[in-house]
């Protein structure tokens, strides 16, 4: 059964998951923000900025016009950087008001919101009134638009407190290659999704510095530990950071080339400049935002996070990377596992 979506945002992820679900058989209509994103999709059917090369299905429709974009859709897909989500809920919310339409709200967003500390799914749940939406369903996991648009098979999760919800995007999203599976721990999916992305920006620049594949499975592993402590401390299931939303996506983010923010770490390893690094990247970095987030929430929440305070240092204080890693390793022994 074809469904009339939405996906705002057309970046990389956003055009590969609009691309798959108009080749899965739905009404796609992308949003982009500048209008000559649009007009390629619309004529040339590519967006080279964000995916050279890749070639999209004639059938996706795109638009600057938020209002024409979301027209009678049953699922709109939040795939902005998470420093604009608040303020594209803003714009759409009027418009829902207007038109009387309540969609299932769809967050591919990975990360916290400056200030409010706030994940994904509770900006749209404080700017979008429950009388004016059917549900929230965060979907996330490991996966790269990249890979996604060669048909690499990938597994994410839909978390949602409503199954039904859940369910539905699930159908909506299910083919041969892109399978999701449901979960109703919503925080502790974001809280993996968010995190994950500060220890990626330590692996890389553990890479970029020289350091091997002992050193890289001991950050992940330790950085798994440590998003796990902030995640429960907030309310989370320990369980969900064993599955896709967790080290699922810690591995794929933290190993992958194709992962922003582990380049950015390489490229920091490697001894360039932050500012640098961010305006030559192209796209939004979010583990940099993410890691001055969480070192505030840590420390407004009391949970101990070395790896995260130390990629903070690095991106704020402007400590040398050599000096943290040594810093790192001169910590006080522990168990493995706390009590």
């Amino acid at each position: 059964m074809s469904t009339k979506v939405a996906v705002l945002g057309a970046g990389s992820w956003g055009t590969v998951v609009a691309n798959m679900l108009v080749e899965n058989g739905h009404d796609v209509t992308s949003w982009a923000y500048l209008d000559k994103d649009a007009r390629e999709i619309n004529d040339q059917h590519t967006n080279e900025h964000y995916m050279p090369g890749f070639r999209l299905n004639a059938n996706l429709k795109a638009t600057s016009d938020l209002a024409a974009a979301v027209e009678g859709a049953e699922l709109i897909l939040f795939v902005v950087p998470t420093n604009v989500v608040r303020s594209t809920a803003q714009q759409l919310l009027p418009i829902l008001q207007a038109t009387g339409n309540k969609p299932i709200l769809g967050s591919l967003a990975k990360g916290l919101e400056k200030g409010s500390y706030m994940r994904i799914s509770q900006v749209l749940d404080d700017v979008i009134p429950a009388e004016n939406r059917q549900a929230v369903v965060v979907v996330s996991g490991p996966s790269h638009a990249e890979d996604v648009a060669t048909k690499d098979l990938t597994a994410l999760t839909a978390a949602s407190t409503d199954l039904a919800a859940a369910q539905r995007v699930q159908a909506i999203f299910a083919n041969d290659y892109f399978r999701l599976y449901t979960n109703a721990d919503v925080i502790g999916v974001e809280m993996g999704a968010a995190l994950k992305n500060v220890i990626a920006i330590g692996a890389g620049a553990a890479v970029g510095l020289g350091y091997g594949a002992n050193t890289k499975a001991a950050l992940i592993t330790r950085g798994l530990a440590e998003i796990s402590r902030l995640g429960v401390k907030m309310g989370a299931d320990a369980q969900t950071f064993i599955g896709l939303s967790g080290v699922g996506d810690l591995i794929v983010t933290a190993t992958s080339e194709h992962s922003r923010n582990w380049r950015a770490g390489n490229q920091l390893g490697h001894g360039e400049r932050l500012q640098d690094v961010l305006d030559n990247m192209g796209q939004v970095v979010e583990g940099v935002s993410t890691a001055k987030v969480a070192h505030e929430l840590a420390a407004k929440e009391h949970v101990d996070m070395p790896i995260t305070e130390a990629i903070y240092s690095v991106l704020y204080e402007d400590q040398p990377i050599t000096n943290v890693i040594k810093g790192l390793m001169a910590r006080d022994a522990k168990p493995e596992f706390e009590e």
